[in-house]
This record gives C-alpha cells, structure tokens and sequence, in this order.
C-alpha cells in the first residue's frame, strides 16, 4: 500500500497497541519529519549544503536500513505523533531509486502515520535522467516536488554551476506537472552584473509555467564555498544593497501581480499552495530529522530539544551501527532559546507571530516599548496577539528581529 494512502492514522496507532497523542504544546505549529539524502553528481558554487560528491552511487540499501533504526531512535523520543509532512531533501533526493523513496517512506508511516493530506515532498534537480523518474516518485507517495531550476538563462546556469539546461528544466516543469497534483521550483536572483529589467522578464517566463509556488532567493556568499574563494579574490561582484533593493522590489510586485504573493521572505504561492512542511518550521512545530547532517525539533518530557545528526555519511552510517542513531548534537533548550528561535522564524512569515505563544514559550513577552518603536517606523504592524513584519520591514527582516530580540 502506498505511504500516501495509510489508513486513519488514529487507527494505525491503535493497532500499533497505542492511543493517539492527545493535543498539547508538541502539537502546536504541526508536525513533520525531514529526510537527508547527502548526495549530488557535482557541487554548486554557491551551496553549503551538506552534500557529497561520490565516484560510485552510495549503497542505496544499506542506507535506507540505517535510515530506518534512526527513524525507531527518534519515534521512542518523539512518541506517538502523526505526520503531517514529509520533506526529501538534500543533496540531491532525485538520485535515489523511487524504490528507494517508497521504502523510506512506508517506515515513516509505520513509525509516523501518516495523515490521510499529508504533504510529501521530494527536491528534483531538473535534468532529464532525473525526470523521467517522476512517473516512479509518484506511485511511491510522493505528491509535491520541488525543482532546482534556479535560473531561465543557459549561461546564468553555466555559471551557477548547474548541469541542466534551461530546455531541460522547462521540460522537466511540464513532465513534473503532468505527475504531480503539486510542483514548486526555485530561482536565484541578484546574479552578478543582473539588472531589474532582466529579473522581471525572466521571472514573468517563468511565472508564466503555472505553477502554484516559488522559491525565490537572493544569492548569497557562504563561506567555505567556491564562490565565497571568488567573491574574497575580487573575481566575483555581487549586486550593491540599492540594486539588490530594486531586484527585491521587482520580485514582489510582478509575483503579487501573478497572483502568487510572499507569504514568506523568499517564498511565494497562490492562497492555499504554501508549502506546509516549511510552515511546520516557520510556525515552530517539532520536526524528526533523518540521515546525515539532519536537524530536528522533538518535544521530549516536556522539553524541546535541538537534535543534529553526523554529517559525514560514512561516519554516520558507523555510529548508526554502534548506536542506532547518527545523533552528534541533543540540547534541550532553554525557555528563552526557544523564544528565540519562534521570533527567528516566525517573523520570516507574511502571517507573523503569536504574541501570547511566544511569551508562553520564552517565559517573558517581548518588550513593548520597541514593538511601538518599530512599529511608529513603519517596519511592523501588530494586530491583537499577532506580531508581522510589513513589507518596508521585510527587507532589514534581520535588524527588526535583532531589535525585538535584544
């Protein structure tokens, strides 16, 4: 059977000999878990991303029989929950086997249910090897995809490092499409030497492939990256902070205009498409992360805890086999580290926060001389319990919440 088609989820965990979760704070903001794939055919310039570049494929099932004592790991510290959203990520998901996928995702839904809507989501990077495999992820419960197209230009992609094509990205759009009640790609923008007039006729065209989401990002330097050697030697100049204000300012009005407004910093969907595994960590739900270098949120006795895994997939496979997780990181978090991290994130979304929540979580309400501070700027705006960024704040996102947080 299908992970997308489990049975009720109350139901497999009474068969399972246990009651459903009742409701409480583990609850709140959804639950999902995440799957690490760490492998590409070839690294991007610009990703730090934990991803591996191997001369042969990785043992495909040997892999998923780790993957599956790390899931039991985290089930015994999670408890009973049902799954809301799946997410593959990577890496580069679309290199396993659907085989490979359906199997990964029958033991989530063993150790998760899986509810009757859950989102499962898998990356694609847009080749053509990689989208002829649509036809397989679908009929093993995927029912989203994400592509990497990142660019509509053949040498922005050059550049980008990227080993598609923009015909085979187009291409893979419409197979994905044809596949997939759901699809979603990404595009990096403020490109080196970019100017506003060429973003919004590449972002209309790729607009006009009638998708219902889009991941829009800035490109950034990050260190350790080919491109942070470039941009250090001079050899790579990015757009200055009044032009990468326009590009920001061209995206936001030609993606409200499509009907597809932001309802996070870089993410833009029609009313009703967001992608609700993300929102399980803008809204701050609890998440299991799996494989090598995963993050997850679990709440644990009462306490949420920041779990990581081993990034190195060797060395993870070797401490999965010595002790049933890859677990290298596992902090409880103190009340005002969680009030943190909901503000963190919370606040990247459209929606913003829940003021009452995040006093309950951080112990204290947030200070309100330098919400009125903000917002007499005009950088945020606050209606009854709720907290969000305006749009003239999205753009200082990071000393807005610096300011709250301080």
């Amino acid at each position: 059977m299908s992970a997308a088609l489990s049975p009720d989820a109350d139901a497999a965990l009474a068969r399972a000999g246990e009651p459903p979760a009742a409701a409480g704070p583990a609850d709140e903001g959804g639950f999902g878990v995440y799957v690490h794939w760490p492998f590409c055919r070839a690294k991007c310039p610009y990703c730090d991303f934990n991803s591996h570049v191997r001369a042969t494929p990785p043992d495909e099932a040997a892999f998923v029989a780790a993957l599956k004592r790390e899931m039991a790991h985290m089930r015994a510290l999670s408890g009973p929950r049902r799954a809301q959203t799946v997410f593959f990520g990577g890496g580069t998901p679309s290199l396993m086997a659907p085989a490979t996928v359906g199997a990964i995702l029958d033991a989530i839904d063993a150790a998760w249910p899986l509810t009757g809507d859950a989102e499962i989501t898998l990356e694609a990077n847009p080749t053509s090897v990689e989208a002829e495999r649509f036809s397989g992820y679908r009929a093993a419960g995927v029912n989203r995809v994400s592509l990497g197209v990142q660019a509509l230009h053949d040498d922005a992609l050059q550049a980008l490092g990227r080993m598609h094509s923009v015909d085979e990205a187009l291409a893979a759009v419409a197979l994905a499409r044809a596949a997939f009640e759901r699809v979603s790609f990404d595009l990096i923008y403020a490109r080196p030497g970019q100017r506003p007039e060429q973003w919004a006729a590449e972002l209309k065209r790729a607009l006009g492939e009638g998708c219902e989401h889009v991941s829009l990002y800035q490109l950034t330097i990050e260190e350790g990256t080919a491109f942070a050697k470039l941009h250090g030697a001079g050899r790579l100049v990015l757009p200055d902070d009044g032009l990468a204000r326009e590009l920001w300012d061209v995206t936001q009005e030609i993606t409200a205009a499509a009907g597809l407004p932001a309802y996070e910093v870089s993410n833009h969907a029609r009313p009703g498409a967001e992608a609700r595994h993300n929102l399980v960590y803008w809204r701050y739900g609890t998440y299991a992360g799996i494989g090598p270098g995963a993050h997850g949120r679990l709440q644990v006795a009462g306490r949420r805890r920041a779990l990581a895994t081993e990034r190195s997939p060797d060395r993870w496979l070797a401490r999965v086999a010595e002790a049933g997780h890859g677990l290298v990181g596992d902090d409880a978090l103190a009340p005002e580290e969680e009030g943190e991290e909901m503000l963190l994130m919370g606040l990247r979304l459209a929606e913003g926060v829940d003021l009452s929540r995040l006093a309950r979580l951080s112990g204290r309400p947030l200070d309100g001389g330098r919400i009125a501070e903000l917002e007499e700027e005009g950088l945020v705006a606050r209606a009854g319990d709720r907290l969000r960024v305006t749009p003239e704040g999205f753009p200082v996102l990071n000393a807005v919440i610096a300011a709250l947080a301080g």
